[in-house]
């Protein structure tokens, strides 16, 4: 006779993540509105370093990832978790440090980011202590999750549990190799990689952190919820095998897709593209999966909110996973890359799939862990059309100004020359559409407010079952001959944990290890020498500032770039770049031959520029740098930067670290006089010069530097 077994389940820790992911979710969206609302009313950057959008915009990258989608995630896991599995979560202590460490990093990250402390890398701009305490309690999670899987009473793995699985591993590994770095001192470091093969570590993992963070945890979880409030089973047992093993094996091939027609090597390029477009067929396998659950019960579609999200939410996921593919092919990247149309593809991913999904799970959550009921479905369905709305007013914008902008960068007219050469037309002609985008997100935001509204409500009308009391028969040995083969895998975590690391492995190996270890990958070229001391230091200041989220440091090999902004780039231009500083989206134009060519201005134009954008450039949307300079630049760690560099292989003679600031004083005292001879003070009125030890001149003195040691005879391979 089986023995039946009784025990409870924790939905303390469930409430817990639901609280937070609320809570960070409104901050998150709150945040990015006012990133929105700054692309086309700089004043909005509120006059202070620490509201910018350089410095803001990560803020809200980090806060929708990894505190709204976070938090989400770990609501549904230690929810669906312990049902599929039989049993309560393995330690109530580790789920106690997993939550309370996790918003401590979250906190951590709303301190740091507006503060200028960040690596540059996208998705992963944490310095190292963060890194390092985001390791440790993924690790404490892991611990939890398994420990739970291990004392299982049921003996096969459900699907979602897969996903989950894959999801540990795979972040695992992802935020190991990325966060590869040489500290400098308290949250500062250098990345280990350097140019190239930073970029392809930094899209590798920048890619597949959509893929393990923002997609894989969520088809789990689509997996166990859409079946539950539908009360129906999943469409298919067999499609969701074909799913889950094509769909980790393929996305980790696909993130070079991110740097098509830059300085990687065209066959790791060529690859990216070829895996994005088979990452079709899982992808859309996953989605089909979800929507034929629903067959036979489209009527209730209709009524039920819960389910619309869901819907929703699952052809956003499609239709974000198609249009993935169809930017991965280098004619419409051609286009799109560094363009709005971007930034609608990633929001119709964000806002539809991630967003309508966890509103899905908070509103059926909610009312089960209160013993209570939907305090309004009205409300519930007013917010899914606000959010539909607001996704359609975001996106669709966003998509015409990419378009906008593709089309007008690449413009020649019947005398050859470019229609509009100056980057700032482009600007002022979108600037209509960012305002319909903010609107869009204004009215996504409203629906956020609703929830919030009702699930408080509804949280007021019941009380929490802390300890939800359940009983299950103990787990029995089951018999493998009988089994179809793909369920011994799912009786025996430690072999798909195995399997999927296997698996993840494949691709991010044979991509990156020749591009390390071939030195024809990234070809050296002689007139490239190290930065001096000084343009070092403004290197720091621009990834401080966040300038790499607006300005692009690569001109890629259409002749529309090349006539505006100079000779195309090189591999070998930046061997000593830690990190790269490629950038991903054009909301300026592109950096990399600032310093030389027609490009060049004047030390006293870039000062003017710095402080009064709009003065040097009519129209100008970058926030008032002023702050630069009365800021005196810190030179205690000079030396020490100099020896870490040395160390990552960027050749300063030894010793040279004595002598730098000596030579950074001089190059500053150069351009500190070049300014005076222009004309330019500090203080007009009572004839204050520009100080030599300025933050601004040494961020002057890496934009001047920008291309200059590269011309047409001088990028022949050494």
């Amino acid at each position: 006779m089986t023995q039946i077994e009784k025990f409870s389940y924790d939905n303390k820790i469930v409430r817990n993540f639901g609280v937070a992911t609320v809570i960070w979710g409104v901050v998150g969206m709150l945040v990015g509105l006012l990133a929105a609302i700054q692309l086309y009313e700089p004043a909005a950057n509120l006059s202070n370093p620490y509201t910018t959008f350089g410095r803001i915009r990560p803020l809200h990258t980090n806060a929708v990832i990894f505190a709204f989608v976070g938090n989400a995630i770990f609501m549904g896991v230690y929810y669906s978790l312990q049902r599929l599995c039989k049993t309560r979560m393995f330690s109530d202590v580790l789920s106690r440090i997993h939550f309370w460490a996790w918003q401590l990093i979250i906190v951590a990250a709303a301190i740091t980011l507006p503060l200028g402390m960040t690596t540059s890398h996208e998705y992963a701009e944490l310095e190292w202590p963060i890194d390092i305490a985001i390791t440790l309690i993924w690790v404490v999670f892991g611990w939890n999750m398994f420990g739970t899987i291990l004392r299982r009473r049921e003996k096969h793995l459900y699907v979602a549990i897969w996903f989950y699985i894959a999801t540990f591993v795979t972040v695992a590994v992802l935020h190991i190799v990325n966060s590869f770095e040489l500290p400098v001192g308290f949250m500062k470091s250098y990345y280990w990689y350097s140019g190239v093969q930073d970029a392809l570590v930094q899209w590798w993992y920048g890619h597949n952190a959509v893929a393990f963070f923002l997609t894989t945890p969520f088809l789990g979880l689509m997996y166990y919820y859409l079946p539950k409030a539908a009360n129906r089973p999943i469409y298919s047992y067999k499609l969701s095998i074909l799913h889950f093993w094509t769909l980790i094996f393929i996305y980790i091939w696909a993130g070079p897709h991110h740097l098509l027609y830059t300085s990687l090597p065209n066959w790791a390029q060529s690859l990216g593209t070829v895996f994005s477009i088979m990452l079709i067929a899982p992808s859309w396998g996953g989605m089909i999966n979800g929507l034929l659950t629903l067959r036979g019960a489209w009527d209730r579609v209709r009524e039920d909110a819960i389910l619309k999200f869901f819907v929703v939410g699952i052809t956003a996921y499609g239709m974000a996973t198609f249009e993935g593919p169809m930017l991965s092919l280098k004619n419409v990247n051609a286009i799109a890359h560094f363009t709005d149309w971007i930034v609608a593809h990633v929001h119709v991913g964000a806002l539809g799939w991630n967003g309508l999904l966890t509103f899905a799970i908070l509103y059926w959550l909610a009312p089960r862990i209160y013993n209570t009921t939907l305090y309004s479905k009205k409300l519930a369905n007013t917010h899914f059309w606000l959010a539909t709305l607001g996704i359609i007013f975001y996106a669709v914008p966003m998509y015409w100004s990419g378009w906008t902008q593709g089309q007008m960068w690449k413009e020649f007219g019947p005398d050859g020359g470019l229609v509009y050469p100056e980057f700032i037309k482009t600007t002022v002609s979108i600037l209509p559409l960012h305002i319909m985008r903010s609107i869009g997100g204004a009215i996504y935001l409203t629906g956020v407010f609703l929830m919030v509204y009702n699930l408080y409500k509804t949280v007021k009308s019941g009380h929490l079952v802390a300890n939800e009391e359940a009983e299950a028969p103990a787990m029995v040995k089951a018999n493998p001959q009988k089994e179809y083969w793909h369920r011994v895998i799912e009786r025996k975590p430690t072999m798909l944990l195995i399997l999927s690391l296997i698996v993840i492995l494949i691709g991010g190996v044979v991509e990156m290890v020749p591009t390390f270890l071939i030195k024809e990958n990234v070809p050296t070229i002689a007139a490239v020498k190290p930065y001096t001391p000084l343009e070092l230091e403004g290197r720091d200041i621009y990834i401080r500032e966040g300038c790499v989220n607006c300005h692009s440091q690569m001109v890629r090999p259409f002749r529309s770039e090349t006539e505006r902004y100079g000779e195309y780039s090189k591999a070998g231009e930046f061997v000593y770049d830690h990190p790269f500083l490629w950038g991903s989206k054009r909301t300026g134009p592109d950096l990399a031959r600032e310093g030389a060519g027609h490009l060049h201005k004047s030390d006293g134009w870039h000062y003017s520029h710095l402080v009064k954008p709009s003065d040097m450039t009519e129209n100008s949307i970058m926030p008032e740098y002023v702050f630069l300079t009365r800021s005196t630049l810190n030179t205690n760690k000079t030396a020490d930067k100099i020896v870490a560099m040395r160390t990552l292989g960027v050749p300063y003679p030894d010793g040279y670290e004595n002598q730098a600031v000596k030579d950074l004083e001089s190059q500053a005292k150069g351009i500190a006089d070049n300014l005076n001879k222009e004309g330019i003070w500090l203080d007009e009125e009572n004839e204050v010069k520009v100080p030599a030890d300025a933050e601004v001149i040494a961020l002057i003195a890496y934009l001047q530097r920008l291309g200059t040691d590269i011309t047409k005879s001088e990028t022949a391979n050494k």
